[in-house]
C-alpha cells in the first residue's frame, strides 16, 4: 500500500504496469517506453524521498512492508540459531535473538521484531516487549560477553508495552538493568536503527559502541502523535510534533548520538530488501572489524567517553 506522498511513484508503477500487460496480450515490443518510465520513475523516487519532511520520515519507518530483524537475519546471516526465553517467565516473542555469522564472524544477533499480520502482530505484540523480552536480550548479551563474540542489535520498536501485567513484572527494572549491563558490557556491542526508534523500549537495545541508524529510520524520546497528545491535547499536530523532536537520522547524526547513517535504496528500504541489506552488512563488517581490535578497556573507556559528550548542559 503506497504511503500519500507516494502517489507519483505509485502511478508510474501502474503505467508500467498496465504497458507490461499489453505487450504480453498483444505481443508487441514495448521495452523502450518501459525503459523510459522506469528512469522516470527512479528520478522521481530519489527527488521524493530526498525532501521527505520528518513525519513522512516516521511513516517510512513504519512501512508494512519494511524489512524487519528476522528479514535481515535471513540476508546477512549464516548458521542463525535462534534462543529463547528469560530463564523466568516466558519467551517474548518482540524479542528474537541468537548466534549467527556475519561474513564468517560468530556474533549474537539481538532485534525486535514485528508481525506482518495481525496473528503474527498478536503473537510479537506490534514489537512491543515485555520485561520478560529485554531479559532474554539480557541473557543473551552476558552469554556473547562470556564467550567473548560481539553482540548486534537490532532497533525497530514503537516502544516498550506499558500493559499492567508488563509494569507489575517490572518493566522499568528490566529496561534500566539493560541500560546498567550494555554500558559495562566487555565485549563490542553495535546498534542499528533499522526502523522505530521508541523511547527507552530503543534504548534498551541501543547503550553500544556504535550507533548506527538507516538513512529513513526514525530514533526519538516519544512518538509524534504521544508529543501532540502531551503538547497540544489532540494527535493532529503530529507533523509539528516530528518536526521539534528532531528525530530523523540526519537530525540525530547532528547531534552526536548516532555515529553513522547507512544508505538506503531510492524508495526506502521497502522496495528493496536485498539491496537495504546488502549495506547494513557493510556497514557492520566495517564497524565490528574495527572494534574487536580494542582491548577491554579501551573499549570500555571509548564507550563510556561517547555517552558522556552527548548532549549539553550547563552547571548553576
Amino acid at each position: 500500500m503506497p504511503l500519500e506522498f507516494e502517489s507519483g511513484i505509485e502511478g508510474i508503477r501502474v503505467q508500467i504496469d498496465k504497458l507490461l500487460d499489453l505487450a504480453d496480450r498483444r505481443g508487441i515490443d514495448v521495452s523502450s517506453e518501459v525503459e523510459v518510465l522506469r528512469e522516470k520513475l527512479l528520478e522521481i523516487s530519489r527527488q521524493t524521498y530526498e525532501n521527505l519532511d520528518a513525519m513522512e520520515q516516521v511513516l517510512v519507518a513504519r512501512h508494512p512492508q519494511r524489512p524487519y530483524t528476522l528479514d535481515y537475519i535471513d540476508r546477512i546471516c549464516t548458521d542463525w540459531i535462534e534462543l529463547h526465553g528469560d530463564r523466568a517467565f516466558r519467551d517474548d516473542q518482540a524479542i528474537v535473538g541468537g548466534w549467527a555469522r556475519i561474513r564468517g564472524r560468530t556474533v549474537m544477533v539481538i532485534g525486535h521484531q514485528k508481525g506482518r499480520n495481525m496473528k503474527e502482530n498478536l503473537d510479537r505484540n506490534f514489537g512491543m516487549p515485555h520485561p520478560e523480552g529485554y531479559r532474554k536480550a539480557l541473557r543473551l548479551l552476558k552469554q556473547a560477553e562470556k564467550f567473548g563474540r560481539p553482540v548486534v542489535t537490532l532497533i525497530d520498536t514503537p516502544g516498550a508495552y506499558p500493559g499492567i501485567g508488563a509494569e507489575e513484572r517490572g518493566q522499568g527494572e528490566a529496561i534500566a538493568m539493560n541500560l546498567r549491563e550494555m554500558a559495562r558490557l566487555k565485549t563490542p556491542i553495535v546498534s542499528v536503527i533499522i526502523g522505530e526508534g521508541g523511547s527507552g523500549g530503543a534504548l534498551a537495545l541501543g547503550v553500544t559502541d556504535r550507533i548506527l541508524m538507516l538513512e529513513h529510520s526514525v530514533y526519538s524520546v516519544i512518538s509524534p502523535e504521544g508529543c501532540s497528545a502531551i503538547l497540544w491535547r489532540s494527535s493532529e499536530h503530529r507533523e509539528d510534533a516530528a518536526t521539534a523532536l528532531q528525530l530523523t537520522a540526519r537530525h540525530v547524526l547532528a547531534h552526536g548520538v548516532c555515529d553513522e547513517i547507512i544508505p538506503e535504496p531510492v524508495g526506502g528500504a521497502h522496495s528493496d530488501w536485498d539491496s537495504a541489506a546488502a549495506h547494513l552488512e557493510d556497514a557492520l563488517d566495517r564497524v565490528l572489524s574495527e572494534l574487536v581490535e580494542l582491548t577491554t578497556d579501551e573499549l570500555l573507556e571509548s564507550r563510556w567517553a561517547k555517552y558522556e559528550a552527548i548532549g549539553t548542559w550547563r552547571e548553576a
